[in-house]
């Protein structure tokens, strides 16, 4: 009696190491695979982090372009505002100023050119006076930007500096300057005062 039950013990003993082994080895099995799914995880949230951070650094990278191109707009913006402030300054002065050369002109314009010869020595050097000052005056404007508009007969009519006062005849192609009645200036780009004009309508029939 004895005898039998020594005899089925090794096998008992057998079948129980071999489920536990099965077991072991499903247990390590699942460890391993768990393991891998960790790793794929873990690489892949590795993955979607530098895609982020590349995104980041790419919005990170756009928006300083576009405060260095906003700050060089806002530099240029500034340096033409001044550039301007300093040419149109003394544009209300400079327009008072042009009268006084308007009166130049006409008293210039009252003595022609056949008539300066018979002058006095007197009356020349009163002439050459008149005209030294009315240079020195075109002068100091020039030096401040405030130039004469070009409005001699044959000129070119351009409507953003002359003022057509009147129409008229002329040896000159029509649609040109063909009389001029008061000069015009412009400081810098500007008009200051447009010049007028008679346009020509070409020769006379």
């Amino acid at each position: 009696m004895s005898e039998a039950n020594d005899t089925s013990r090794p096998e008992d003993d057998t079948v129980e190491m071999s489920d536990a082994a099965a077991d072991m080895a499903e247990a390590m099995e699942a460890a391993a695979d768990e393991m891998d799914a960790k790793a794929k995880e873990e690489e892949l949230s590795l993955e979607e982090r530098f895609q982020m951070l590349a995104a980041e650094n790419a919005d990170l990278k756009d928006k300083f372009v576009r405060a260095h191109a906003e700050m060089d707009n806002l530099r240029k913006r500034a340096d033409r505002q001044v550039a301007d402030a300093r040419v149109y300054a003394i544009e209300k002065f400079a327009g008072d100023l042009l009268p006084v050369s308007d009166n130049f002109a006409r008293a210039l314009d009252a003595l022609p050119e056949e008539e300066r010869s018979g002058l006095s020595d007197a009356g020349k050097n009163l002439l050459v006076g008149v005209e030294a000052i009315q240079k020195e005056l075109h002068s100091a404007l020039a030096r401040h930007g405030v130039t004469a508009i070009d409005a001699a007969p044959g000129s070119d009519f351009d409507p953003n500096m002359h003022q057509a006062v009147s129409q008229m005849p002329s040896e000159h192609p029509s649609g040109k300057v063909a009389a001029t009645f008061q000069s015009g200036w412009k400081i810098g780009n500007r008009t200051l005062r447009a010049a007028m004009v008679a346009v020509s309508t070409g020769p006379a029939n």
